[in-house]
């Protein structure tokens, strides 16, 4: 065993899997999963645990692979997630806890989310549930949202002894985990639901097809139905255009809709009657995870995609392993291109996309080299479908149907960045709806941070 290299991880063959929905990744067996668990050093200062939003006893859970107790392993990190299985396929290990790992100084860092998906899946096979909750405590708290920010705020609080009711806007509950993320990446039977009802298990009940702010209201939640606090993890659903011409046409997307449709609604699946127009050649403008997967879900669906993206490969800001993928299954990549305008035929359907190459000039406020255009690089790229991933936004419905809530100039709710406290005395916020889009894990990073900070505030009162 080469300690400096990691157990390569099995996946389906490229062409093989570009045609299919089936999870990418095969992940470890209990084989693997030990050989790679004992390339741990076991620091004293584990500096993973310092880049892990909700700050996971890594080298402890390790520790417990090593030995072959897979079951205590699994409630070593229930401690700190609720949804482990889903982190170890989606969260960015690679610049958080494994980008500190020591052993990746003069190797390869430990797969540390591959071995957190090991033992969540072990679990989950082998029926082992998180520990139960202590005893109620006789107070309530709503959590409206039932995705990464609204399951964990919600499975921390019902372990503190708080009677939970989530409140969710879709028929099912899971959020962007279940409408967002395609099943080749995250498989919604198998993993979310299971991982869904452990939260439940831990007796956290869920009411779907509620949307606050028209259903009710946070309001009546606390001064009809008696809810002791709130906690807001709606997320950032509302999606973000260019504003070109052409964007109205038949055939254009936001990146939301074609994977809410896809995933949530079966959309890919003959036997589901929600059909979409999948497109035989569709162009994706974005560069980050979102894109990817509605790139690569346009790809299984039978066309040839092209990524459109305004800078260069170094400044992409998807993971580098959706990437990777992307790229083997044969998704082009058209870097350094900025639409123009979306051209459309006499049937108002889309017909191409009039595009400008660009170039990286001087480093903006980010950072990153801004792209300015290139004199005399018009071009025609056929399409018949665009799918716009430009990012998101919150939806300003639960701001503007709740009085004394604050929010910026980005319809974003402000909170404490610690407690998750909100200018609205008892009502608590995170997620995305705080900070716009972002990933998983600092969802589910702020969701545990809220839980404390609305026990503080409830032992206060």
């Amino acid at each position: 065993m080469d300690v400096l290299k990691r157990v390569p991880v099995r996946e389906q063959e490229p062409k093989v899997r570009a045609a299919n929905f089936e999870e990418v990744c095969y992940g470890y067996n209990l084989e693997e999963a030990v050989e790679e668990a004992a390339r741990c050093i076991q620091c004293k200062n584990p500096k993973c645990v310092q880049g892990c939003p909700v700050s996971i006893d890594i080298p402890g859970f390790i520790k417990e692979v090593t030995e072959n107790d897979v079951e205590s392993a699994f409630q070593v990190i229930s401690k700190y997630s609720a949804l482990p299985a889903v982190c170890g396929r989606v969260c960015p290990q690679e610049s958080q806890c494994e980008q500190r790992c020591i052993r990746g100084i003069k190797g390869d860092p430990v797969s540390i989310g591959k071995l957190e998906r090991f033992v969540a899946d072990w679990a989950r096979e082998n029926n082992i549930k998180p520990e139960p909750p202590k005893e109620k405590n006789g107070k309530k708290v709503a959590v409206i949202g039932a995705g990464p920010a609204g399951l964990t705020c919600a499975g921390d609080l019902a372990k503190m002894g708080y009677d939970v009711t989530i409140f969710e806007a879709l028929h099912e509950p899971g959020g962007v985990l279940v409408y967002g993320i395609p099943e080749f990446r995250l498989p919604k039977e198998t993993v979310v639901k299971k991982e869904i009802e452990n939260v439940v298990s831990l007796g956290v009940k869920i009411e779907t097809n509620v949307v606050i702010g028209k259903s009710t209201t946070i309001d009546e939640l606390m001064e009809e139905e008696g809810f002791d606090a709130v906690f807001i993890g709606s997320g950032a659903g509302l999606p973000k255009f260019m504003g070109i011409p052409g964007e109205n046409a038949n055939g254009v997307f936001s990146a939301n809709e074609y994977l809410t449709r896809s995933n949530l609604m079966k959309a890919f699946d003959k036997e589901y009657d929600t059909p979409i127009i999948a497109g035989k050649k569709v162009g994706v403008v974005g560069g980050g995870n979102v894109a990817m997967d509605a790139a690569r879900t346009a790809l299984r669906l039978g066309a040839e995609v092209y990524i459109v993206y305004r800078r260069g490969e170094e400044e992409l800001p998807a993971r580098v392993e959706e990437v990777h993928h992307a790229k083997e299954e044969g998704i082009i990549f058209k870097l350094l291109t900025n639409p123009k305008e979306i051209l459309v035929n006499e049937n108002g359907w889309v017909s191409g996309m009039r595009c400008v190459e660009m170039e990286l000039g001087e480093p903006d406020e980010s950072g990153r080299r801004r792209p300015q255009e290139k004199p005399d690089s018009e071009f025609i790229l056929e399409l018949d479908t665009v799918i716009m991933s430009l990012g998101t936004s919150p939806n300003p419905l639960i701001s503007s149907t709740t009085g004394g809530l604050e929010i910026n100039k980005y319809k974003c709710i402000i909170a404490d960045e610690e407690t998750g406290l909100t200018s609205r005395d008892g009502v608590f916020a995170g997620g995305d709806a705080v900070t716009g889009a972002a990933t998983v894990i600092l969802a589910m990073g702020a969701g545990k941070a809220a839980a404390v900070g609305i026990d503080k505030y409830l032992k206060s009162k």
